[in-house]
């Protein structure tokens, strides 16, 4: 396979830690049009200066380096069995370096295979062509954004929006649900990708394959080029805004593809990508395997995101000193920008369960619990070290987590896309705060780690483990504070008011 197993290794590399041209352009783009020092302009600050860090460290943008998923087309003839053992490999090494997170998990058993291999991982899909050449086209999508995806089948009714027929007017007001449902928890502002017809699961692919389209493409159909920027303009009126804030800046890009479908059924499926597009794709030498050319290159990363980068409101940044006190957090306020010192450990699905069914002796009173799966290296000296640190998604958490707050003390909650009824109103009995920090800016997260003070259990995986960390600086926004207020609530509100006002 000549040099198939390095190449692939470049593009995993380089999907993990530099975003495309295309999609650096309209990033910039969006941060020029938000307003100065607002929380919309903080997240783009701090998402030029992750870019930044990314760069430099080689580390990976987000922690979630979701399911590997490769396209190959090349041509006849060429041995694809070999093909996909060299992309195992390449994954699995990639794994060992920091540059992809441990992901695979057995459905059954709940076990981290710890290389990104497993059952059907990663997902590896081929197509011949008429080429002499090879592409290999690799997309990173992480859990956060995955979970926002969506699938209707028309005609239905729709919150708000009420009958969506199977027509152009139902697959718009589809869209735009989906758009307004993910909120800040797909970390907004992002991309979607729309597939029309077929059946659930090709639908489901279709909308997935949109994800590889250049952003400032054109859809060769009239009506679905139309409907592409009907969409991108309407969703921003909703002004949910980067992390779901508030802001000019809800979607950046909205690609469409339809194809024929079964008389009785009429699917609509959106694929959620993050701000954090990852996606890059190398065309091959189909006798060496050498990388001849980067298919998303288009400037050369001219588009420097980060060059102006300076944290807004500085100003206006309140210090946290973990840990906490009841007092420090009733004081604290819906829109407050904090940044955290001290002592921080890391908790998500599989620590929230273990804290709720069990009595752990684990001090975590005044501590500040952060809803994140990093990625995690040893060294030579068996010392652990961050190679990537971004927040998870919260709301996955919301069955245990005022019921863990008040059985172990803990003063605050961070995480990305705020949390439910419960939890807010645990906020408040308790004398607990919700924490935003900027989904997606691992590096930028990661470098205000000072060190790893220890782990605990480990055995559920690297992702799910309990790291118990020393941070300075640590950035995040209050987002539902101890007096009953939530800013997640107030933005829903806000944009499904605006969803509804033409229907």
């Amino acid at each position: 396979m000549g040099n198939f197993k390095q190449s692939v290794f470049a593009l995993i590399q380089k999907t993990s830690t530099i975003l495309p041209d295309d999609v650096l352009r309209v990033l910039y783009a969006a941060k020029q049009n938000e307003v100065s020092e607002s929380r919309a302009a903080l997240v783009f600050d701090a998402i030029g200066v992750n870019l930044q860090q990314a760069k430099k460290n080689n580390g990976p943008i987000c922690q979630d380096t979701g399911l590997p998923t490769f396209k190959v087309y090349c041509p006849v003839g060429v041995n694809q069995l070999e093909m996909e053992a060299e992309i195992q490999a390449a994954v699995e090494e990639a794994t060992k370096v920091g540059l992809l997170r441990p992901n695979a998990v057995d459905s059954l058993t709940g076990e981290n295979s710890g290389n990104n291999l497993g059952v059907g991982l990663p997902v590896v899909k081929f197509k011949q062509w008429g080429k002499n050449e090879i592409q290999v086209s690799l997309i990173l999508k992480g859990g956060g954004c995955e979970n926002k995806n969506a699938q209707y089948s028309l005609p239905t009714e729709i919150p708000g929006l009420g009958r969506a027929g199977r027509d152009l007017e139902g697959i718009k007001k589809c869209i735009l649900h989906a758009v307004y449902d993910a909120q800040g928890q797909g970390c907004s502002p992002g991309f979607i990708g729309v597939g029309i017809g077929g059946d659930r699961a090709v639908s489901y692919d279709l909308a997935k394959e949109q994800l590889f389209r250049f952003v400032d493409d054109v859809n060769p159909d009239e009506k679905l080029a139309a409907l592409e920027q009907e969409i991108l303009q309407v969703a921003n009126e909703y002004q949910i805004g980067p992390m779901g804030f508030g802001g000019r800046t809800t979607l950046l890009g909205c690609k469409i593809g339809a194809m024929h479908r079964l008389p009785a059924s009429f699917f609509v499926s959106v694929a959620y990508n993050c701000w954090a597009y990852r996606r890059h794709a190398v065309i091959l030498d189909v006798n060496t395997m050498d990388i001849q050319e980067w298919v998303y290159d288009q400037d050369n990363n001219q588009v420097d995101m980060d060059a102006a980068a300076a944290i807004s409101l500085s100003k206006h940044i309140i210090t946290l000193q973990a840990p906490l006190t009841e007092e420090k957090v009733r004081s604290l306020k819906v829109g407050d920008v904090v940044q955290i010192n001290g002592r921080m450990l890391t908790g998500r699905d599989a620590i929230h369960k273990f804290l709720y069914e069990n009595d752990v002796d684990v001090n975590l009173n005044g501590q500040i619990v952060y809803h994140c799966g990093p990625v995690m290296l040893k060294d030579a000296n068996g010392v652990w070290h961050v190679k990537a640190a971004g927040p998870t998604t919260s709301i996955r958490e919301e069955p245990y987590q005022g019921a863990v707050m008040k059985k172990y003390g803990i003063r605050a909650i961070m995480g990305k896309g705020g949390m439910g009824s419960n939890t807010l109103s645990a906020l408040a009995e308790h004398g607990g705060v919700y924490l935003n920090a900027i989904g997606g800016c691992a590096q930028f997260y990661s470098d205000t780690i000072k060190n790893v003070a220890g782990v605990n259990y480990l055995e559920f995986g690297i992702p799910e483990a309990m790291w118990d960390l020393n941070v300075e600086g640590f950035l995040a926004v209050v987002t539902m504070d101890a007096h009953g207020n939530s800013l997640h609530q107030e933005i829903a509100d806000a944009s499904f008011a605006k969803m509804t006002q033409k229907w």
